[in-house]
């Protein structure tokens, strides 16, 4: 029988209350251990101050969206047209967004034991085969499936944002003289900035969803034990990382998505059309997950961390563990196969269900 591999700190590499020892702290600071006996629990960290890099960071950030903003105006008052046509609009994103909901409930049934792996790689940084064997072992094939029910809601609505914020704003450019100008890649900006701010308001969702597969049964007292310690905001951990990695991720998916609908002649056989979609799919998915991985590595780390901890710090921790490989690499497999395999079954399904609506609604 072979021997089994040397394991690594317990901070890192295993699910937490498995032992009542402190843990590593990245802040200089003892953290609390959230399976121990609450007497003897530490009071919650103090809020650290914002450096002067971080500040700036904003700063910039906030400028440069005014100065975008006002060039934006500037275009539109040159124009002389200002009017929109939200009605159509409105119209393209409910049918838009409800098709890509119901494709992605098939999805998250289908697809959910590869997206626990590769959430617990995020967080362990262990191999797929490692995880998938650890995690069988905590609870056979029910593991895979911890917060289901919260995947169940997360998944279809914000795949609802996602889309409805691609069809509908893409419409909606489209019925100004002056925006329908702008290159695609352009147009789909816009529908990032919409995605992304969206999914920020799932991020409590999303936690419970993550933290379970990731905790398994324990993390809902991981979560209650840091709501009690930090405050109901500690469910929005990782929020600003969610909408940096639905940002990054989403422009690369649908803008290679648009770029190649508009390149590839549409076929006129229906095999061949379902196929020019798979591929269509599958490639604005590997396209979109590996410039989006680092940013899901950091937001999975502080999402479901027992304790609070920044960004930065967990971005070392990552770094410290497994270098920078780590923080780029970590589930990137995993998720180009789990992504992969959604595209291909999102772009055949969402674009069957979006032809269905715009049949009806004619």
């Amino acid at each position: 029988m072979a021997s089994e591999p040397l394991k690594t700190s317990l901070s890192e590499a295993e699910p937490l209350l498995t032992n009542l020892e402190q843990t590593p702290s990245y802040s200089g600071q003892e953290t609390p251990i959230i399976g121990a006996d609450v007497e003897n629990q530490p009071e919650a960290l103090p809020d650290r101050k914002r450096g002067p890099w971080e500040i700036a960071f904003y700063v910039i950030c906030v400028v440069l969206g005014i100065i975008l903003l006002a060039m934006l105006i500037k275009g539109l008052i040159e124009a002389e047209d200002v009017d929109f046509d939200f009605g159509k609009a409105f119209k393209s994103a409910l049918g838009g967004g409800l098709a890509g909901a119901a494709a992605m409930v098939l999805q998250v049934l289908l697809l959910m034991p590869l997206r626990t792996v590769m959430n617990y790689q995020y967080r362990y940084g262990t191999t797929t085969t490692q995880a998938t064997k650890t995690l069988y072992r905590e609870g056979g094939y029910r593991r895979y499936y911890q917060g289901l029910t919260a995947a169940l809601v997360q998944g279809p609505i914000s795949r609802f944002g996602d889309t409805a914020a691609n069809v509908g704003i893409l419409v909606l450019l489209e019925s100004n003289s002056y925006m329908k100008t702008l290159p695609a890649l352009v147009k789909t900006l816009f529908a990032s900035v919409a995605a992304a701010v969206f999914r920020m308001t799932l991020t409590p969702i999303d936690t419970i969803k993550t933290t379970m597969q990731t905790q398994g049964q324990a993390g809902l007292e991981i979560l209650k034990r840091r709501i009690k310690l930090y405050g109901i905001g500690t469910l929005w951990y990782g929020a600003l990382a969610t909408a940096a990695a639905t940002f990054v991720g989403h422009y690369p998916w649908f803008g290679t998505y648009n770029f190649l609908q508009d390149k590839i002649p549409v076929p006129s056989h229906i095999l061949q059309k379902l196929l020019r979609q798979a591929f269509i799919g599958f490639a604005a998915s590997v396209i979109s997950d590996t410039v989006s991985n680092s940013l899901r590595v950091l937001k999975t780390y502080r999402q479901v961390n027992e304790t609070r901890i920044g960004y930065l710090n967990a971005a070392k921790a990552v770094i410290n563990q497994d270098g920078l490989q780590g923080l780029f690499g970590r589930g990137l497999k995993t998720r180009i196969l789990a992504n992969g395999l959604q595209g291909l079954m999102f772009s055949v399904l969402w674009k069957l269900f979006l032809d269905l609506w715009n049949d009806r609604s004619k």
